[in-house]
């Protein structure tokens, strides 16, 4: 995600990126943000022009994948400011054995992920690394669904600190963005150098939630014409609008499909901790945190 702030005369250059991964809490900030009156936020929440690699073909946004740099800028349009003298990327980081369940949920939720179960699914990176066992979605961005290469917290810093001095990076834990929501704005608010002091409403965005598989694919094919209901898809297609078609299923699936996710495998999710535990334990020294009594990786 990227905004902007202020206002002048000048094209205008995002100047702040938020990089957290997702199920970090990256779209409440983005829409906490978004209303600050000193802070522009383009509709596309998510350009990814700088993820490449990580894109998901959206049938929504079927031009997405070769978005050129003045169409990436053209999102800003509408903010037009002086140049700040560097970039301010704000980080946002979770658990990761709670963090990499989340990620999976919600790749099962968007259809880039077609093993529901949790373990199977890690045991299929190296497959899928090397370009096998692959959904449809993810077929061009292997990384995608390389959940346990997402939790390597410090390595991915490292490179941001590299290309930027450390007062232009900040760096968030979600775990106190939850808890402390209006405190961590106000700290972003702050870094981004706007007034802090607005009133604020809290918000919570895309909750995690479990997709049941068979039905999904059963209604997506009926939406979007697979196999033998293309001609009733067509038919449809005629008759119908398509901003009411497409917010018809999304409605109907949002009811039919998705619930509240079933309890963690708490025995599984004791043997990620065990695995992430060294990773906690480097980015506890790298951030001068104990993230390892924070996140309860003491006993494990």
């Amino acid at each position: 995600m990227s905004g902007s702030q202020g206002e002048g005369t000048t094209a205008r250059v995002p100047d702040f990126f938020i990089i957290g991964h997702p199920k970090c809490g990256t779209t409440a900030l983005h829409a906490m943000l978004k209303v600050h009156p000193q802070i522009y936020m383009p509709d596309v929440k998510e350009p990814q022009f700088f993820a490449s690699d990580l894109r998901v073909p959206d049938p929504a946004r079927p031009h997405a994948d070769t978005m050129s740099y003045d169409e990436y800028l053209a999102l800003f349009a509408n903010a037009v400011a002086e140049a700040q003298p560097g970039a301010r990327i704000i980080a946002l980081l979770r658990e990761p054995a709670s963090f990499v369940r989340s990620l999976h949920l919600q790749l099962l939720q968007n259809r880039s992920e077609n093993e529901p179960d949790l373990r199977k699914a890690l045991a299929l990176e190296e497959q899928r690394r090397e370009g096998r066992a692959l959904t449809t979605l993810a077929a061009s961005q292997p990384l995608l669904l390389q959940y346990t290469q997402r939790a390597r917290y410090v390595e991915q810093l490292r490179r941001y600190h590299a290309a930027f001095p450390r007062e232009q990076v900040l760096v968030l834990i979600y775990e106190d963005f939850r808890a402390e929501n209006e405190q961590t704005v106000r700290t972003v608010q702050r870094f981004l150098g706007v007034d802090d002091t607005l009133p604020l409403e809290t918000v919570q965005a895309n909750e995690t939630v479990r997709r049941r598989v068979g039905l999904d694919d059963a209604m997506f094919a009926a939406a979007y014409g697979e196999g033998a209901l293309a001609p009733v898809k067509k038919a449809i297609k005629l008759a119908t609008p398509r901003s009411l078609r497409r917010g018809a299923f999304r409605a109907l699936q949002r009811n039919a499909v998705f619930g509240a996710p079933e309890e963690p495998d708490e025995g599984f999710m004791l043997e990620l901790r065990r695995r992430f535990k060294s990773e906690v334990q480097e980015l506890s020294e790298y951030l001068d945190r104990d993230l390892v009594a924070l996140w309860g990786y003491e006993s494990v």
